[in-house]
């Protein structure tokens, strides 16, 4: 039995790597409800693996690029590319940023309007990720557990890890036994507005932050994009708030009118590099540090995980060479 303490987004991808090689698992998670105690559910939810290069390193990319694939055969994935676009003023911003990442084609307005008729008059160029895709993070926990469960992952709720367990999957509350783990805050707001349509992410180039906008079903969009070093659990800012809800108005005056129907804050797990790492102390290995690549990321490495804990015996080795 292969134990994992976390029941989060890094710990159930684990979870269902390992049941999918065989192995058995229980998971520990001291939430009552899967996704509750877990700062994915403050994710926008985007498998951009090219737009994050802007500000990461290529590893972003070479794991990140099977992301759309794997949640795919789990949860809705919608692939609709990400449209970036800047005002007038900030255009700057948009060469640099372009200059920064690749997969991407230069807009003009008219293809903008065309993309999102919501946009239509408002952006006179833009970069178009077009392979890049977004999920709801939120469904997609809730559904990577049940296909866990369904291979016969055992998910423990509102259940203390014991001491010793084979994976700590903990993110924050895993920084006492993490040298150099550090919290960095991310806020967002859920807006409600029937009247916008987008089908599609938008990135909104700032020179402070890069504001991002994820559709969701039922009129609904989730804003967001700060990244504070702090570590206050607090609810959202003042400050921030106006910023992300300015960006909506920017992107479309008719968001003036939206209902702002959650605000939320969490506290993101990173190192010194802004990338995971695996870590080995004693008889557990720590999977930590997913920044805000989690959705991105856990896939790639939850496989990475899991072919360290169930490695492939001699006779599933020669079992493969014969059939293939």
């Amino acid at each position: 039995m292969i134990t994992i303490a976390g029941a989060g987004l890094a710990g159930l991808a684990c979870a269902y790597e390992l049941a999918q090689r065989g192995a058995p698992v229980r998971v520990y998670e001291r939430a009552a409800e899967i996704g509750a105690g877990s700062v994915s559910r403050y994710a926008g939810g985007m498998l951009a693996p090219w737009c994050e290069r802007e500000s990461a390193e290529e590893e972003v990319i070479t794991l990140g690029g099977r992301a759309i694939d794997w949640w795919a055969k789990i949860t809705p994935v919608h692939r609709r590319g990400t449209l970036m676009v800047a005002p007038a003023r900030d255009r700057a911003e948009l060469t640099r940023f372009a200059r920064r990442t690749s997969g991407y084609r230069l807009v003009d307005g008219a293809e903008i309007s065309a993309l999102e008729p919501a946009l239509a008059g408002r952006f006179a160029q833009g970069l178009f990720f077009e392979q890049e895709a977004h999920l709801d993070p939120r469904q997609a926990i809730r559904d990577l557990a049940a296909a866990a469960t369904a291979l016969g992952v055992e998910i423990c709720l509102g259940t203390e890890a014991p001491g010793n367990v084979d994976l700590d999957c903990r993110g924050m509350a895993a920084g006492r036994d993490l040298k150099g783990l550090r919290p960095v805050r991310g806020e967002m707001a859920i807006l409600h507005c029937p009247e916008v349509k987008i089908s599609r992410t938008l990135r909104l180039l700032h020179p402070r932050m890069p504001l991002y906008l994820v559709p969701r079903d039922g009129g609904l969009f989730m804003i967001g994009g700060t990244m504070i070093e702090s570590t206050s659990p607090r609810p959202i800012t003042l400050r921030s708030l106006s910023e992300l809800l300015n960006a909506a108005f920017t992107l479309n005056p008719a968001f003036a009118e939206a209902s702002v129907v959650e605000t939320g804050a969490g506290l993101r797990p990173a190192f010194s590099d802004n990338l995971p790492r695996l870590h080995q102390d004693g008889g557990t290995l720590f999977l930590n540090g997913l920044y805000r690549h989690g959705f991105l990321l856990a896939p790639a490495l939850a496989q990475q995980v899991a072919e360290r804990l169930r490695p492939e015996t001699h006779d599933e080795h020669h079992r493969k060479r014969q059939s293939a």
